[in-house]
């Protein structure tokens, strides 16, 4: 069966240009690219612009263990939804033994993207003993993370960022170590930022120096071992300077953000909406805008959604007791798209537009420097995370004869708003209940399949 997008404009990392795709939904490859082209089945594409389908460098499935939660295929139609054609799950259940991947690797055979599986790089993430690394990357494991504690021992990620060097030179491709930046000591009982308003609140607080510390301790490993480390949902004006200057050292650093690092402020705290609650927590309008900064100038590589899903029960709590973490998979686009890219007349703001009616958020409206393309807020989604990831031979890739058809279509001037009930993830542990998004994804097809036609997920 072929599969036609037509009537779309094509953007990738070439650039931009008019045309019509046809896909092989045998081969799962692109046929032909071009004009007035025609298949076995035609999805309108008109007013849309098709892309490379989004990677996701941070997702983390409930199952197995918490299905109550979110299972393996609601989160993968939920990133269907959102435009992706793949999410690297993070290692919480399981990641240390190839016997994990192999039952997330079953879980995800019927599943809406391609689920990338991530291993630890400590045996149960206790940071004492080294995963097995070896076995692991000969498994095809490119990310490698300690998720939700980061490795805290200095000695043993010197002893990790060697291991993950010498194996990287034997195989011939590059391995990556993410790490999740808080140090335990630092960061323990904190809830949210530790400024002004948690003062206020009367919260604990988490300092900024708990992320900056451990930034600062990995950029100075990698400089010793030559590791390739990637900073996780990084969330502080000091991080990014200090990427910034890494990189320009010339180390292989990369680094993401969250979209709700990109929008909210710990002022979204103040009235103790636990959906509010997420790690590393909100921080101050400085800080929302050196991030932003980190975007402009390209210290950032990729923006991630960190999408973590949990039960009502375990979210609908006293703030201090309620779990931290929001599911955005299915919303981040949207909300980025109407933030950063929508064209706004003169003196209108579209993020108060899309806030009218919501529950009330701190949000740090977007000046002129901080305002993107829909190129390049695809190329965080898309192209980069997926080199990052080391999928970039079946994802993010150009468009054209032969290549996988991992492809997505946005629909950039679709209104539509969130509502919690209506999300694909069974969790619904949102920032985004309310909003009026502009722009959303029409289509995606994952290897030549349908995985979202006209937003309805195809099962």
């Amino acid at each position: 069966m072929t599969v036609v997008l037509k009537g779309g404009r094509l953007l990738d990392a070439s650039g931009e240009r008019s045309g019509d795709v046809c896909v092989d939904g045998v081969t799962g490859q692109i046929q032909d690219v071009g004009p007035d082209l025609s298949g076995d089945v035609v999805l309108d594409a008109s007013g849309c612009v098709i892309t490379p389908g989004f990677v996701d460098l941070h997702t983390d499935v409930a199952e197995p263990g918490r299905e109550a939660a979110d299972t393996v295929q609601a989160t993968s139609e939920a990133a269907a939804a959102g435009g992706y054609t793949a999410i690297v799950v993070m290692p919480r259940n399981g990641g240390d033994r190839l016997a994990d991947l192999a039952d997330l690797e079953a879980l995800g055979r019927s599943a809406a993207c391609e689920i990338v599986g991530a291993g630890t790089v400590s045996i149960a993430r206790d940071g004492q003993v080294l995963a097995p690394l070896g076995e692991l990357a000969d498994h095809g494991v490119s990310l490698f993370c300690d998720v939700g504690v980061g490795i805290q021992d200095d000695l043993f990620m010197r002893r990790a960022c060697e291991y993950l060097v010498g194996l990287e030179a034997s195989l011939g491709r590059p391995l990556v170590l993410a790490q999740h930046c808080s140090s335990a000591a630092l960061a323990a009982g904190g809830v949210m930022h530790e400024g002004a308003v948690s003062s206020r609140l009367g919260l604990p607080g988490c300092p900024a120096e708990a992320e900056e510390l451990m930034v600062m301790r990995d950029i100075t490993l990698s400089r010793l071992t030559g590791a390739r480390v990637h900073f996780q949902s990084i969330s502080t004006a000091g991080s990014v300077a200090m990427i910034r200057a890494a990189k320009a050292g010339g180390l292989p650093i990369t680094a993401e953000v969250t979209p709700h690092h990109l929008l909210f402020t710990d002022e979204s705290c103040a009235g103790f909406d636990p959906a509010t609650k997420v790690q590393p927590p909100l921080r101050t309008a400085e800080n929302v805008l050196a991030l932003r900064d980190g975007l402009a100038d390209g210290t950032i590589d990729a923006i991630a959604s960190d999408h973590r899903p949990h039960t009502d029960d375990a979210k609908e709590r006293p703030f201090d007791e309620a779990s931290s973490g929001a599911v955005s998979l299915e919303t981040g686009f949207a909300a980025l798209h109407t933030a950063f890219v929508v064209d706004a007349d003169e003196g209108a703001d579209p993020i108060g537009t899309a806030i009218e009616g919501a529950q009330h958020r701190a949000v740090v409206p977007v000046a002129a420097e901080h305002r993107r393309s829909l190129a390049e807020l695809v190329a965080l989604l898309s192209w980069q995370p997926a080199e990052i990831a080391g999928v970039a031979d079946r994802h993010g890739c150009l468009i054209e004869p032969g290549r996988p058809a991992n492809l997505t279509a946005i629909d950039q001037t679709l209104q539509w708003s969130v509502d919690r009930s209506d999300l694909r993830s069974n969790a619904r542990n949102t920032l985004f209940q309310g909003w009026t998004m502009t722009g959303r994804n029409r289509h995606t097809v994952k290897n030549g399949k349908i995985t979202l036609e006209n937003g309805q997920v195809q099962r």
